[in-house]
């Protein structure tokens, strides 16, 4: 009797245990369903409906929330703007503000909002005080403007701060370098200004650092080589001044390094002995105000993939110790005052895809090692003191090379034949500004993969080739300065057979060209957005068909012979933001229709025989005096008023001079 009593004692204990837990997952803490009430409420537009399923008390059983088993209280929200399904990812939005009252959730370990888009509001400045568990805090990709609040400082745990691509303003709280157990900081993608502040390098287990894109000024701080497990920072385009602290070198992790596009200035300090920054994989030091040579220490960092030092004022040598670098893929040294020859040791380089070391000082020969670089797919060397001559023939054998760029280069005589059988298809090709004469050969319609081509500042003669319709790829046409003639129909039938056209640029300017643009919009080619055919001696009327380029935004066809009523047409795209008409022999009235081009910001008819009144409205009447002058007959806004007499609008008489 005993016995059973005993057992009947521990089921009713069983079952009242069994209970208390199920009223813990079933009953929400008063102050976490306040918090998440309020959040709720906050936001007016869910288009992925979880919030729509936030009923009742039971906050455990909502989606996106979590709970602590033992407690019952909220440990995460989770809410991100990308939910994966089976079939695809798809980003939602939630559009609100986030409510301070979030912060009453106060064993939150995890907070996921980010990638909502339509999130805005601030980020609560008791965040710190009031969430002490706090491990993970994502509010990236929202609409959150304001600062960073300083009590984030007091978040002990926080392990990852991802705050990237908001609105974010103010400076950066020194509070932050108290974060020390925090690993990612990402802050990208704002308008954070200031200093970085030096209480940054107490954060001595942070893995990754990311500032880029805001308007941070000051220098870097001297002692940030002392974040020894950083593997990646990346401090690009801001506002940074002064040199490359040297401690850098003593960073043994990293093997990202990103910054550029500062006003850094001086030489490069690292590294300074061999062993340094022996994990660096990626470097990116361009478009600042560095000086000085490259390191010759430069060879030592041998597991770099990517460089980049373009744009800078780098001179004398590219140094032959490059050529250790083994596992390097790209190196971009453009832009520079490096002189002297390249070394034979880039032909060491076997895994580089790119090299550009255009807008130099180097001179030839260029060394015959290079033929030895297997992968190498594009290839630079534009704009130096090369003075080739003749185009390499080893180059055309490269079994990679797709993209050649050796414009002014200083290359004599024919477009060479070679080019046309080359074993990776030519995917790019600017032979501009050299000295390149004959005529555009036939055989260029078999590039058939080609996408860029730009010939233009050369002493080109002869007519577009058939052949170039076949060019059903191409997106780039630029032959501008050169003594081209003849019809350009070719140009707007180009893969007219294979796709709904792929040209978006097209330059044919300051040519003897003659007839054809009635063909403008005819074929395929209607997503051209630049088209300038300027400078020619293009002779008839404008098709209408020239309104069905819906994506033009720039248009010159100043200095021809062009005459008839302006193509009404014209006011069908919409996307037009410079028309230049100068300096032909139009005339009649400037269609009404112009008053559409809401987007133009440059307009010049001057020069034609245009006449009766400007159409008033913006964005006609915005443009000043010279856009319309040496029209005799054109009056109105901005020229001088209309006169009427009659019915008849007539220009008001000059003042002599």
């Amino acid at each position: 009797m005993t016995s059973w009593l005993l057992w009947l004692a521990v089921v009713f204990t069983m079952i009242a245990v069994g209970k208390g837990k199920q009223n813990v997952h079933q009953e929400c803490h008063p102050s976490d369903l306040k918090g998440l009430a309020s959040f709720k409420a906050g936001i007016h537009v869910d288009n992925s409906g979880r919030l729509a399923k936030w009923v009742g008390h039971g906050c455990c059983r909502w989606e996106g929330i979590a709970c602590n088993e033992a407690t019952g209280r909220v440990t995460e929200i989770r809410l991100p703007g990308f939910i994966s399904t089976n079939d695809s990812v798809f980003q939602s939005q939630m559009r609100g503000l986030l409510s301070p009252s979030i912060t009453l959730v106060s064993c939150l370990e995890i907070i996921d909002l980010g990638g909502l888009i339509g999130l805005a509001g601030r980020i609560p400045p008791s965040i710190g005080l009031r969430l002490p568990n706090l491990r993970k805090l994502y509010l990236y990709g929202n609409k959150l403007i304001g600062p960073v609040p300083d009590s984030i400082g007091k978040l002990s745990k926080l392990e990852e701060l991802h705050l990237y691509e908001n609105r974010l303003s103010g400076s950066l709280p020194s509070t932050l370098g108290d974060l020390r157990n925090l690993k990612q900081l990402l802050l990208y993608s704002n308008e954070l200004a200031g200093m970085i502040p030096d209480s940054f390098t107490n954060l001595t287990n942070i893995v990754q650092i990311d500032l880029h894109s805001n308007i941070l000024t000051g220098h870097i701080p001297e002692r940030i080589g002392e974040m020894q497990v950083l593997e990646k920072l990346d401090l690009s385009k801001n506002l940074l001044t002064g040199k490359i602290p040297l401690s850098l070198a003593n960073l043994n992790s990293i093997s990202e390094m990103y910054l550029d596009s500062n006003h850094l200035e001086g030489e490069i300090p690292f590294p300074s002995s061999f062993g340094q920054l022996s994990s660096l994989s990626f470097l990116r030091l361009d478009d600042n105000h560095l000086t000085g040579r490259i390191p010759a220490s430069f060879g030592n960092m041998i597991s770099l993939q990517r460089v980049s030092l373009e744009n800078n004022k780098f001179d004398g040598v590219i140094p032959s110790s490059l050529g250790n670098l083994s596992a390097l893929t790209e190196l971009y040294l453009s832009g520079n005052l490096l002189s002297g020859q390249i070394p034979e040791s880039v032909g060491q380089l076997s895994q580089l895809i790119m090299f550009n070391a255009s807008h130099n000082q180097i001179q030839g020969p260029l060394p015959h090692e290079l033929s030895s670089l297997q992968n190498l797919q594009t290839l630079d060397l534009s704009f130096n003191h090369l003075n080739l001559i003749s185009f390499p023939n080893w180059l055309a054998q490269l079994p990679s090379l797709s993209r050649i760029y050796f414009a002014g280069c200083g290359i004599q005589g024919e477009i060479p034949d070679f080019l046309q059988a080359t074993p990776s298809p030519i995917q790019e090709l600017d032979l501009s500004s050299n000295h390149l004469t004959g005529s555009l050969p036939a055989w260029l319609g078999r590039l058939t993969q080609l996408y860029k081509l730009n010939f233009s500042r050369n002493s080109l003669v002869s007519r577009i080739p058939v052949s170039v319709t076949n060019l059903q790829y191409l997106g780039v046409l630029d032959l501008h300065s050169n003594k081209l003639s003849g019809p350009i129909n070719n140009v707007f039938r180009i893969g007219n057979a294979f796709s709904d056209g792929s040209l978006t640029y097209v330059d044919l300017s300051d040519n003897y060209f003659s007839t054809g643009i009635v063909q403008a919009g005819v074929g395929s080619q209607i997503g051209i957005q630049y088209l300038n055919l300027s400078h020619n001696f293009l002779e008839g009327r404008v098709a209408t068909t020239i309104g069905r380029l819906k994506s033009l935004q720039t248009l010159d066809l100043s200095c021809n012979r062009l005459g008839f009523n302006l193509p009404e047409a014209l006011a069908n795209v919409s996307s037009l933001e410079k028309l230049r008409l100068q300096k032909n022999h139009f005339i009649g009235r400037i269609p009404s229709g112009f008053l559409k081009l809401t987007k133009l910001k440059e307009l010049d008819l001057s020069d034609n025989l245009l006449a009766g009144e400007i159409p008033a409205g913006k964005p006609l009447t915005d443009f000043p005096q010279s856009s319309y002058s040496g029209n005799k007959g054109l009056c109105g806004k901005p020229l001088t008023p209309c006169k009427v007499k009659g019915l008849i609008l007539v220009e008001e008489p000059q003042k002599p001079c």
